[in-house]
């Protein structure tokens, strides 16, 4: 019997950040430090600091097709979180590359920047709803993204389970509604779960950090919770976990003065080793 010894591989299909805060910059940030590998395939280029998105440049949606496709039949990805998309081209361009494997995706539907720049069209975020919400495992939407992609409100909780169940609908079959831009000493992210009996909501808290150093909190908490199913853990453990990794990156990074706008997090307060596997091979 010989052994094959590997890593964990996530792929992060995303924009870029110019500052290194959010996007492919972050996700490849936050699975380093978890002790998982991670394979890329950008879709835009962002010309973007703490203060605000200056501008943004789609990849040819062939490119990032060939992206996707090459890095999955060579490395075998265990997971594949989704961010940025920019447009409607590049969103049927993900669809049809992923619609080839039965893969474990996230999908984090970024589609405004925390400053306010457009993302995402709105000719794309309908055809997001059509084609990679019913591929998706575990959608992450935060408050905005939620109300943007239902058309519903979403303060009250019955708001957002009628705001699940328009997604649940369009095929969903997990949603962490993310409680960042929530008020007060807590934050709750809600996971809503689709199942024969109805709706099962889990409710996951921490605690309100004092900072405004918050740039590409929800990159990196979906790459966490990529990254902590590639290492094995269950979907609501390795939410649980990411949410942790999370709090501790933004206390890491309270204090610390990059740029002059909304800083990042510390990715890097506690990195993890390498995460190796060893397979036995008959």
């Amino acid at each position: 019997m010989n052994s094959r010894r590997s890593y964990p591989v996530v792929l992060s299909i995303a924009g870029s950040d110019s500052s290194g805060g959010a996007g492919i910059h972050a996700d490849l940030k936050t699975l380093s430090a978890l002790g998982v590998y991670g394979a890329t395939a950008i879709t835009a280029i962002t010309a973007q600091n703490t203060q605000g998105v200056h501008s943004q440049l789609a990849i040819d949606p062939q490119m990032v097709y060939d992206q996707i496709v090459a890095v999955v039949d060579d490395l075998h990805p265990c997971v594949v979180k989704i961010g940025m998309l920019s447009n409607r081209d590049i969103v049927e361009a993900v669809a049809e590359a992923l619609g080839g494997y039965s893969l474990p995706i996230i999908l984090d539907p970024v589609i405004v920047s925390s400053t306010g720049h457009r993302l995402l069209s709105l000719e794309a975020q309908d055809v997001v709803k059509q084609r990679l919400v019913p591929m998706s495992m575990l959608i992450t939407p935060n408050i905005p993204e939620m109300v943007a992609l239902t058309n519903l409100p979403v303060t009250t909780q019955q708001e957002r389970l009628e705001a699940s169940k328009y997604l649940f609908d369009c095929g969903a079959k997990a949603i962490l509604l993310k409680g960042g831009h929530e008020q007060g000493e807590q934050k709750r992210d809600r996971l809503f779960i689709h199942s024969q009996s109805g709706v099962e909501t889990t409710i996951f808290t921490s605690p309100t950090i004092a900072t405004r150093n918050t740039h590409g909190t929800g990159c990196t908490l979906s790459s966490a919770i990529a990254a902590f199913m590639a290492r094995g853990c269950s979907m609501i453990e390795a939410i649980e976990r990411a949410k942790g990794y999370v709090t501790e990156a933004i206390r890491g990074g309270a204090d610390v003065t990059i740029g002059h706008g909304i800083g990042p997090v510390n990715h890097g307060f506690n990195p993890s080793k390498m995460t190796i596997h060893e397979e036995h091979e008959l």
